[in-house]
């Protein structure tokens, strides 16, 4: 596979792959330039916007200045503009030159201030005149108006030096509860990785009692990188201990055991985005038991090579081994010749895969971003969501066999109230309200060309009207159908979420959730939101309040107790899709609400080893009575994995009353009493009794490495 890989990035095409902005440098600069003095000058801003997208900001600013006063001499009109790509670079070279070469955990973190001003302030100084020029232009423009903004805070001067009929009032972005700051430990640790957009895995690999993280980047040079947790607050790389080296790409991960040995493998998808330059091939990788990871796709029979990026494990038929679902994408208005119909791989126990999609009627052709399995109508069996980017989204319900060796499912999003929105990413499912039913959420992505996405988010800040669709929450109303309570449960936002997840930040036994913000566009420097579960019945956002707004780019989220402490950190891989685009990663580390706790590792024994889809009912005692807590083994969002042991938050409780499982293949449920608070412990399907599990505690801010030199 890895031979495979760099072959295919030897012949990945700059003149038509829009991300492969330093060839594109090179292959722009190979053409002779047009004679025609209109075209030249087009041609030189093609080059100048290339230069800026592959990181070569300060030359990119030298182009478009010489190329700016012949575009007006000619009166060449140009979207976006050269002031504003002019203002833009300038901005980038403050980013440059201060959040990525000086990096520090306050670096971009909305609002910037403190730690996080820039100490070299060449760029935003720039960028604050160029801005300033663009507004006295066009005060309705809401993109400058917010980057105008953003400029003056990393200087140091927001808000008392932003002309008052620009500023946009620090209270705009006043949290709705105070979470408490929860600081980014990552550069202490050596795991604030600069790079590319990419994902997250926290699992325990090895089966040592210590989280490791799995990360990944898109770019076909990105090497897939294993640290594992020594348990005292270290995390060393073992990436080619593992045998993963030449493993390069892979814009998202998730991880089951398929085989059920007791060891979590990793899925790997590439190519989203690049359209027919995305015929890259998933890996599916291997965990020997040893701390190293194979490549067995072929031998797997799971080869295939479509552009994807979301893919759902779950055993759609119950037979105890874990089936996955590969979302393909297809290009708006592509010919037949061009489709990439998604993908359902059944397992079939003895290491390897048949794909059924067709006859299961699963093969969608769209642009599938998002794909999510639950079981929504409580009949025991996984029904499937898609989340589609132009197309309605889809819900397919799980009918059960038809008697002669295929599964049926009917598509019912329409009748069930969750097609919406038209344009849409990440998605997945939980129990927000704790009710037994799971509830859906979709994070709404719309784009129009030319157009920079930010304008939206400031629109939406300021509540003002905007076009672009904003997040849906689904609450289940257990008939088949879902209410759209979007509104009501205060997520009806303008939010351009790439990669997310949720857990329970506060161990309150209510889920929260994170969105990790962003567009391809350099303009799109809006910050991650984080949102607080309020007793189930609405939404705070928290975002400032805890210091998780990073204004990069947000993608791969991972809810996760990395230091064994029972509350969940959040590592966020960061970064854009352009090649110079890159930025650090993010490990927000929790510093305790007070609350009590219990981490269960479940494992199945009919039901597949990893226990996914089986459902955790818990009932504590509380000062005001008896309440549930609810959740499903599984990996979380459909961009971002958690791990697949449940780390449940149990709020002021007093004791444990019982836990309840319901396991997926035999519809087994088991109840446990007598169970201790603030522990852990694995849950076996074959026992009737809890097994504690001794794990060691340690501190992520002061037991790290020393911070690493960018």
């Amino acid at each position: 596979m890895a031979a495979r890989l760099a072959q295919i990035a030897k012949e990945q095409d700059p003149a038509v792959n829009f991300f492969l902005n330093g060839a594109r440098v090179e292959y722009f600069r190979s053409q002779k330039p047009p004679a025609d003095p209109l075209k030249r000058i087009e041609f030189d801003v093609t080059l100048a916007k290339e230069l800026l997208y592959a990181g070569q900001t300060e030359e990119a600013i030298d182009l478009f200045r010489q190329v700016q006063p012949l575009a007006e001499r000619y009166h060449l009109k140009a979207k976006p503009s050269i002031e504003d790509m002019l203002a833009l670079a300038y901005l980038r070279l403050g980013e440059q030159d201060n959040c990525i070469l000086q990096h520090n955990s306050h670096s971009c973190v909305f609002p910037i201030a403190g730690d996080g001003i820039h100490q070299n302030q060449r760029g935003s100084r720039q960028a604050i005149e160029a801005y300033t020029a663009l507004l006295q232009r066009d005060p309705t423009d809401l993109a400058s108006r917010w980057l105008l903004n953003i400029a003056y805070m990393t200087v140091g001067e927001y808000p008392q030096r932003v002309p008052p009929q620009w500023l946009i009032p620090p209270q705009t972005f006043a949290s709705d509860y105070d979470i408490k700051p929860f600081p980014d430990v990552a550069p202490s640790l050596g795991l604030d990785l600069k790079g590319l957009s990419g994902a997250v895995i926290s699992e325990d690999f090895d089966n040592d009692g210590f989280l490791d993280l799995l990360i990944s980047r898109w770019g076909m040079q990105d090497q897939l990188r294993y640290f594992h947790s020594e348990g005292n607050g270290h995390f060393t790389e073992r990436t080619e201990e593992a045998g993963l080296t030449g493993l390069v790409s892979g814009l998202n991960m998730m991880q089951t055991d398929y085989n059920n040995d007791g060891n979590a493998d990793v899925l790997v998808l590439r190519g989203a985005w690049f359209g027919e330059q995305g015929r890259i091939p998933h890996s599916l990788l291997r965990n020997n038991g040893d701390d190293t990871f194979e490549d067995v796709t072929e031998a797997a029979g799971m080869f295939s090579a479509n552009p994807t990026q979301t893919a759902a494990w779950g055993d759609y038929d119950n037979d105890g081994w874990v089936d996955v679902f590969i979302g393909n994408e297809t290009m708006p208005g592509s010919p037949p010749g061009q489709f990439h119909p998604c993908e359902l791989f059944h397992n079939e126990r003895k290491g390897t895969f048949t794909e059924v999609a067709k006859e299961n009627g699963l093969a969608v052709v769209g642009f599938v971003k998002g794909a999510v399995w639950a079981d929504y109508d409580n009949d025991g069996d996984l029904d499937l969501y898609l989340s589609r980017f132009t197309e309605s989204n889809l819900l397919f319900k799980n009918e059960g066999s038809d008697g002669q060796g295929h599964w049926r499912f009917a598509e019912v999003g329409r009748q069930a109230g969750v097609s919406q929105p038209l344009r849409s990413f990440p998605t997945w499912f939980f129990d927000y309200d704790n009710d037994g039913w799971e509830d859906l959420f979709v994070a709404g992505y719309e784009t129009v060309l030319g157009r920079a996405i930010v304008q939206d988010v400031v629109a939406d800040y300021l509540g003002l009207p905007t076009e672009a669709e904003p997040c849906k929450l689904y609450h289940n109303r257990g008939d088949g159908t879902f209410e759209d309570v979007s509104e009501q449960a205060h997520v009806s936002r303008v939010i351009y979420t790439m990669g997310c997840n949720f857990g329970d930040l506060d161990n309150d036994g209510w889920l929260d959730f994170y969105l990790g913000t962003g567009n391809p566009d350099y303009r799109s420097l809006t910050p991650h939101r984080m949102f607080r579960n309020a007793g189930g019945k609405f939404f705070q956002d928290v975002t400032t309040s805890g210091g998780f707004g990073n204004l990069q780019k947000g993608h791969g989220v991972s809810f996760a107790d990395l230091d064994n402490d029972g509350d969940q950190d959040v590592y966020e891989v960061i970064g854009g899709a352009y090649t110079g685009d890159v930025y650090q990663n993010m490990l927000f580390e929790n510093p305790g609400h007070g609350n009590h706790w219990v981490t269960l590792k479940l494992e199945g024994v009919q039901s597949n080893r990893a226990a996914i889809g089986a459902r955790l009912r818990v009932r504590v005692n509380t000062p005001a009575g008896s309440r549930d807590i609810r959740a499903t083994v599984g990996t979380g969002s459909s961009f971002g994995a958690n791990s697949l042991q449940q780390e449940l938050g149990l709020g002021d409780a007093t004791g444990i009353e019982e836990i309840e499982v319901r396991w997926p293949t035999t519809g087994k449920v088991q109840r446990f009493t007598g169970v201790a608070m603030d522990h852990f412990y694995q849950l076996r399907e074959d026992r009737e009794d809890l097994i504690p599990q001794e794990r060691r505690q340690f501190s992520l801010a002061g037991g790290g490495a020393p911070a690493h030199h960018h």
